[in-house]
């Protein structure tokens, strides 16, 4: 009997891989439903692209007639409908988010995974192909007039209408607001492409907040700050030309590229090449300054375009050859089990160093006991190693097993020896610490947690674990009844530091209710649905008087939020009231609410909490002191020292040789010691 659309849905990764052909229909159709509005409309996937992937290659050779087929994608914009006329006449920004028709319907593409597929499709026409990157970015639309000024940007949104987004288009540096006069005939001009953010500015300046580019892109593209788009510099790769005439894809490339857009990725490649371009995309994508999913072929003759034409779903002329992940096979060194502050325990891996996509890999987390077990890892294993979609490590299978003992889920909590027990959650099965009030590991976590949000500076590990150990740090309120005399007498404390970090828990008795919120330590509630929960119920009390139901029909909030957020006032009802003796809490006033709602759609992404970070070497683009004030303006905190709990070390240029920071960086991180 087919299960139900929650247990379906209940189900882990490792859950999921193991089943991709087993599933009854119904449940295979839930699966992808659920996974397509993940990635398109949520941007937050979980379920990695190349499972995604299978789950559809699965329905269509089980019904490939099936309409869920033909309907992947976006959903189609909430916004009030445009006429093209009424979106002319209003000023960009004015008209950001509504829904805007295609000239013609913006199509998905078909897919192929292996050399066979690729040339079968192939034979169908005649003539060279052009083979060009599958951007992992924003499909968007760009409408010119007859003048050549850019009217109308648009998301591909559900293929026949896309959200307007051209006020964030503009304040894209490649792509030109007026076309050169010289290619003015009384046309208008339609560019298609992709949005995306290059690897560099990510990995510069957002790569500790954001999990990756595309997720990022997504936001600042609808964001409705004025200057957000600028800010994030953002890149477009135009792929297609719509307007004049074109005999082949060589003369829509050369007027793209004359018209000022980026040209540089498309090569063409005889019918005999097409397997070899595809290795030559694959092998350069570490170097690449963007990410890339895939190659897309298409059939350069306009006429044979033509000829093939489209089904409802995609263009028959042009298809995805997909990555499924840069893998490799390396030795399993070790499995540790992690403990965090709310008392799960993660299993790890600990891996011999491994270079996926450019980066060098020495550990994955094994996420869940289920994923864990069926691995059925033993001393001595070789394993292959997946970082998939270039950014999370994975342990796909063991490829060889060890000749030592299997590894086994411990009995006993690994920080404070106490029980352990099984938990069943949506994302699989998990261990966790049967009693982490008592657990001495996930209570220095919570207190590090809350220092971090608040931003009490001063408390790193070392100061938390001294005061736990003395008896007066035991909870988050015990910040504030700290004394002179009690700090002085931790191990190598003299009077002026105990009296600075004094003065920075005085300074914060005094928290705005997102801020409080957060500090609390309640799964899955970071700094954006604090936030989004505070400008809905702006009191305290309504927050902690507040049922599932209610905080579901906050738009943004999911049910897993909600039920975590109640069931994780209640447990801390406790300390909530402890807290309120020493701190006051600074409730959002109707003003500050409608500003925000004004400036943005959704509360913005919080900033760096949590996070700590240290300079070495000579940065180019500014001075070490300018980056440290931009660490701390938004939330980060400046080290001292390379140590376990560092958790960024930014590495400048040099003259050749490492410096002992990032040695020491490295020695840890190869002992498993560090991130």
């Amino acid at each position: 009997m087919a299960r139900s659309a929650r247990e379906i849905h209940a189900l882990s990764v490792a859950e999921v891989e193991a089943q991709v052909n087993r599933f009854a229909l119904d449940e295979l159709v839930v699966l992808i439903e659920r996974a397509n509005q993940e990635y398109w409309d949520e941007h937050d996937p979980s379920l990695p692209d190349p499972l995604y992937d299978r789950l559809v290659e699965a329905l269509r050779a089980r019904e490939p007639e099936h309409p869920l087929l033909e309907s992947l994608g976006e959903s189609a914009p909430s916004g009030p409908k445009l006429a093209l006329e009424q979106a002319w006449a209003l000023p960009p920004g004015e008209r950001l988010g509504a829904a805007v028709a295609h000239r013609r319907p913006m199509l998905s593409l078909d897919k192929c995974y292996d050399d066979a597929d690729l040339l079968a499709w192939a034979a169908k026409f005649e003539g060279e192909v052009l083979v060009m990157p599958k951007m992992d970015g924003i499909a968007c639309s760009l409408r010119y007039d007859t003048e050549g000024r850019l009217r109308i940007a648009a998301t591909r949104g559900s293929g026949s209408e896309g959200e307007d987004i051209t006020v964030n288009v503009l304040e894209i540096e490649d792509v030109p607001a007026q076309l050169p006069a010289e290619f003015l005939d009384g046309s208008e001009y339609e560019l298609r492409g992709e949005i995306y953010m290059r690897l560099s500015v990510f990995n510069a300046d957002f790569a500790d907040t954001y999990s990756n580019p595309r997720n990022l892109t997504a936001g600042v593209v609808k964001n409705k700050e004025p200057g957000y788009a600028k800010r994030h510099r953002l890149s477009f790769f135009a792929y297609d030309i719509d307007g004049p005439s074109f005999a082949d894809e060589r003369e829509k490339q050369a007027r793209i590229g004359a018209l000022g857009f980026v040209t540089e990725f498309c090569r063409f490649v005889p019918r005999d090449e097409l397997a070899a371009a595809y290795q030559d995309f694959a092998e350069r994508r570490p170097e690449l300054d963007y990410e890339i999913d895939g190659v897309v072929y298409r059939a350069s003759s306009v006429a044979e375009q033509q000829r093939l034409g489209e089904t409802s779903h995609h263009p028959r002329w042009s298809i995805a050859y997909k990555f499924q992940g840069d893998s490799g096979v390396t030795d399993l060194l070790d499995v540790l089990w992690s403990v965090s502050r709310t008392g799960t325990i993660t299993p790890v891996a600990m891996l011999k160093g491994i270079e996926l996509s450019g980066a060098v890999i020495g550990r994955a987390s094994l996420h869940n006991l289920g994923r864990f077990e069926q691995l059925g890892l033993s001393e001595g294993s070789t394993v292959e190693v997946t970082r998939r979609g270039g950014v999370i490590p994975n342990v796909e299978r063991v490829v060889e097993a060890g000749e030592g003992p299997a590894y086994t889920v411990p009995t006993h909590c690994p920080a404070c020896g106490g029980p352990v027990e099984r938990r069943k959650k949506r994302e699989g099965e998990f261990l966790f610490c049967a009693d982490p009030d008592n657990c001495t590991e996930a209570r220095l976590r919570e207190l590090e947690h809350f220092a971090k949000v608040t931003k009490i500076e001063g408390f790193g590990p070392k100061i938390v674990a001294r005061g736990f150990e003395a008896g007066v740090l035991q909870s988050p309120a015990d910040y504030y009844r700290l004394t002179l005399e009690q700090l002085q007498s931790f191990d190598r404390l003299g009077r002026k530091s105990a009296q600075n970090l004094l003065d920075e828990i005085a300074a914060k008795r005094q928290l705005p209710l997102p801020v409080f919120l957060r500090a609390l330590g309640i799964p899955h509630l970071g700094a954006q649905y604090a936030q989004l929960v505070s400008d809905h119920l702006p009191s305290l009390a309504q927050i902690r008087a507040a049922k599932p139901e209610t905080l579901i029909e906050i738009k943004g909030v999911q049910e897993a939020i909600a039920q975590a957020l109640v069931e994780g006032l209640e447990t801390r009802a406790e300390l909530i009231d402890d807290l309120l003796s020493e701190v006051e809490v600074l409730e959002p006033s109707p003003e500050e609410i409608a500003a925000r709602m004004a400036a943005a759609e959704a509360p913005p992404e919080g900033p760096l909490e949590g996070r700590s970070y240290l300079f070495t070497g000579t940065l180019e683009a500014f001075g070490r002191k300018e980056a440290q004030a931009l660490v701390e303006e938004h939330g980060g905190v400046v080290g001292k020292s390379v140590n376990a709990s560092l958790d960024v070390l930014v590495v400048g240029a040099g003259r050749g040789q490492k410096s002992s920071k990032q040695k020491k960086a490295e020695a840890l991180i190869e002992k498993g010691e560090a991130l």
